[in-house]
């Protein structure tokens, strides 16, 4: 359910009006816009009496919400969040950019590559320390030791690192980690889910290899709800019958996110195409579509990397797609 306050509102008919529905069992989300003040009431609302609400003069207007997902909804949060790390924004007119390897292989590789994504534009530095592989042979990750790799080139750098969690276990081990992702077979592990919604960090969550949009939203709305508004929403690619490319980008995605979720949404053309020229073509249609940033996979040497060298741009070839994006994003008069 939403409520709509009239303009200069008085606070403590407000407050008054919030802890009604709290005694109800009601969580209150509000919403202040520029010219709007909004209240979302999460929980079972069907008790609520919408005429009685309404003709409380502090109230302009009352309405249901039919989607299952409340605090994602656009509805109860009409403008764009905001999520910030570091100097990178990703939200509202903000593009922000997240480049570096799979996965962290040594020193000298991630820092190598930290420093040349840097010089390159790139706000944060992405890099897998766990690592989720198909095969059960496959390189797997450093774990713990990757962890602190990635610090350690955060130290060298200054960028905000963002990596993979692959086990509630290994939560205490990610304090240190700017942003948490939860990869695409993780996006309806609930549990993990509503974890993250108590861990006071952004969250970077993709989406799964053939979920909806609903699926999606509702995957974030376990860790909104849990009171983490911090939630980045990833488009990375699903499966479809198509084997030229990895998976299929849905481009279509990023405005119907936008359109339902006020969760500001980025794309991971390398995973979606799995190809590394079809980066750059991805990533400015990505911006195109109106997504709020890009994640893309840089490699100092692509060819001996232990980890989806195949899809990996080299730091000059990062570089480039770099020049096109931001040309692109001043064309638009967009932050990034």
């Amino acid at each position: 359910m939403i409520i709509i306050l009239k303009q200069n509102a008085d606070e403590g008919k407000v407050r008054t009006l919030l802890q009604g529905f709290e005694a109800q069992g009601l969580a209150c989300h509000r919403s202040d816009g520029e010219h709007t003040s909004i209240v979302g009431l999460v929980g079972d609302t069907s008790r609520v009496d919408l005429e009685s609400v309404r003709a409380n003069d502090i109230v302009e207007d009352v309405k249901r919400v039919s989607e299952p997902y409340k605090a994602a909804n656009r509805k109860f949060h009409p403008d764009d969040t905001v999520v910030s790390v570091g100097e990178a924004r990703f939200g509202g007119l903000h593009f922000g950019v997240i480049a570096g390897p799979c996965s962290v292989e040594s020193e000298e590789q991630i820092v190598a590559v930290a420093k040349a994504v840097k010089a390159s534009g790139a706000g944060l530095l992405r890099g897998g320390a766990f690592k989720p592989r198909t095969s059960p042979y496959a390189f797997q990750g450093l774990h713990a030791e990757g962890l602190e790799l990635l610090l350690l080139a955060k130290k060298e750098t200054g960028l905000p690192i963002v990596s993979e969690i692959m086990d509630l276990s290994h939560l205490d081990l990610f304090r240190d980690v700017d942003i948490i992702q939860v990869g695409a077979r993780n996006m309806q592990n609930f549990e993990m889910l509503k974890a993250l919604g108590h861990c006071g960090k952004p969250i970077l969550l993709k989406r799964g290899l053939a979920n909806t949009i609903e699926e999606f939203l509702m995957s974030a709305e376990y860790i909104l709800a849990g009171g983490n508004e911090q939630v980045i929403l990833c488009e990375r690619g699903i499966h479809t019958f198509e084997t030229a490319t990895r998976n299929t980008l849905d481009i279509s995605a990023i405005p119907l996110l936008k359109h339902h979720s006020h969760l500001p949404v980025i794309v991971d053309p390398s995973h979606a195409a799995g190809i590394p020229w079809l980066v750059e073509p991805l990533a400015k249609a990505a911006v195109a579509a109106g997504a709020d940033g890009v994640m893309i996979e840089v490699h100092n040497n692509p060819k001996a990397a232990l980890c989806d060298g195949a899809q990996s741009l080299t730091p000059a070839q990062f570089d480039g797609v770099m020049r096109k994006v931001k040309a692109q994003l001043a064309f638009e008069g967009r932050e990034g």
